[in-house]
């Protein structure tokens, strides 16, 4: 007997651009549309594709403790470092096991739960993805893998299934995809599941299946600042584009593919390759090439086709929509901070009126989103723009609305005196900076 509630998979790039799909105006280094993603553009055909879906961070780990959590990133210690560094053994930095999570609370309700892919949340024996939830895991611990040599990026091994460390060949990408597809086979009908697919692709190093020789020259270690082009980094959206077909085939297969929530969107903007056109802004930035993410959805029985959705969301929302669509209420003790967008999902014209928040501690950025309205803070610089009419955020409109810019700064003081101060000792860790790589005026 099939389950009535719904599976899920969440499918998690990292690093990508907002226009660097070709549902969402992917270009070439010829300015020539990119063919770069036939299996998400399709899926945006078949459900929804949301303009104005927002990162909770600018930075991956951050993000990532709102996603497993449902909750501000910034409730948790570890959500104040930008990114969480590669440190092993740290007792501090991670997401507490103790602490309910979308696997944890949906696996307590009886599904099978399994991360394929990145982590990021804190290393071994203290945090680990099984011990937050996931009852499979097969992936890396780090903020970044190497593709080859599946290594972090000081070049110590990284892969892991379970709590053992395995040693794996092939390219990173085809080997989380075949993993997904090979969960999803295993499944039997009658148990509804989460997936989380959580891609290291695009994220650096700059390697596609044909770079096995560039892998070793690099020795799978550092930013791989002096490799990459455009090229390169569309051929790694393909990569992953193909094994997310794969993972749609699967469901397909396993006649799961109308009761199958798929999410597919960013951990935040991207980054030297990404296209985040019309957006100024990349990784690290407030701005909206920094946390406008794409975002697509598809779920045949209860999502119309080739819908469109504008109203602002966050990543955390989707971990109340999931627990919503799966009946399965939030800890009492830590009740979400993200809204469900069910209704969202039935009638893509639904009004969900919020405000969003953002800071960081790098470069002491703020900003608060009300519909087309966004306060941003930049080193005690103070904006104002009108997204419905300037998603460039060019025309500052501080001074011509002086109301409303006090209405969204006080806002943003109230939210965040509800939220814990950012510690002192909480690090930025920025890539790379303008001695290694030139950064442009505007």
């Amino acid at each position: 007997m099939r389950s009535e509630r719904p599976n899920f998979v969440f499918i998690l790039a990292d690093d990508l651009g907002y226009a660097d799909l070709g549902c969402t105006g992917a270009r070439d280094a010829g300015n020539q549309p990119a063919d770069v993603s036939p299996h998400l553009d399709r899926m945006a055909r078949e459900g929804m594709r949301f303009t104005r879906a927002y990162a909770n961070s600018p930075v991956c780990s951050p993000t990532r403790f709102a996603l497993a959590t449902g909750r501000w990133q910034y409730r948790l210690r570890g959500g104040a470092e930008e990114p969480l560094p590669t440190v092993m053994h740290d007792k501090v930095l991670g997401l507490p096991p103790q602490h309910p999570t979308l696997p944890s609370l949906l696996g307590a309700a009886g599904y099978a739960t399994a991360l394929v892919g990145k982590w990021h949340l804190g290393y071994p024996p203290a945090f680990s993805p099984r011990a937050s939830g996931y009852q499979e895991f097969f992936g890396f611990h780090a903020g970044g893998n190497d593709y080859f040599e599946h290594c972090d990026p000081r070049g110590r091994a990284d892969l892991w299934e379970n709590e053992a460390p395995v040693q794996r060949a092939g390219y990173l990408t085809d080997l989380l995809s075949r993993r997904a597809v090979d969960f999803v086979e295993r499944q039997a009908a009658d148990r509804p599941f989460l997936l989380s697919l959580h891609y290291s692709a695009p994220h650096w190093p700059w390697l596609t299946r044909d770079d096995a020789d560039e892998a070793l020259r690099i020795a799978g270690v550092g930013k791989h600042l002096d490799g990459g082009s455009i090229a390169t980094y569309q051929r790694m959206i393909h990569h992953m584009d193909e094994g997310i077909g794969w993972v749609l085939d699967a469901l397909a297969r396993k006649g799961a593919a109308d009761n199958t929530l798929v999410v597919f969107t960013s951990d935040n903007g991207g980054e030297r390759f990404s296209n985040n056109w019309p957006f100024v802004g990349q990784k690290m930035d407030l701005l909206e090439g920094g946390i406008r993410v794409p975002l697509i959805a598809r779920w045949p029985a209860r999502i119309a086709s080739s819908a469109l959705h504008n109203v602002p969301n966050l990543t955390m929302d989707w971990t109340a929509t999931m627990l919503d669509a799966a009946g399965v209420a939030a800890h009492p003790d830590y009740p979400l901070d993200g809204k469900s967008l069910l209704s969202v999902l039935d009638d893509p014209h639904a009004h969900m009126p919020c405000d969003l928040f953002w800071r960081m501690k790098h470069r002491t950025q703020r900003a608060v989103i009300r519909g087309d309205w966004k306060w941003l803070s930049i080193e005690g610089n103070e904006f104002l723009f009108n997204l419905g009419h300037d998603a460039r955020e060019r025309a500052n409109l501080k001074n011509r609305y002086p109301t409303m810019a006090n209405e969204l700064r006080s806002a943003w003081q109230a939210w965040d005196g509800s939220m814990p101060s950012i510690p002192p000792d909480a690090q930025a860790h920025v890539v790379f900076t303008e001695r290694e790589i030139p950064r442009a005026s505007f």
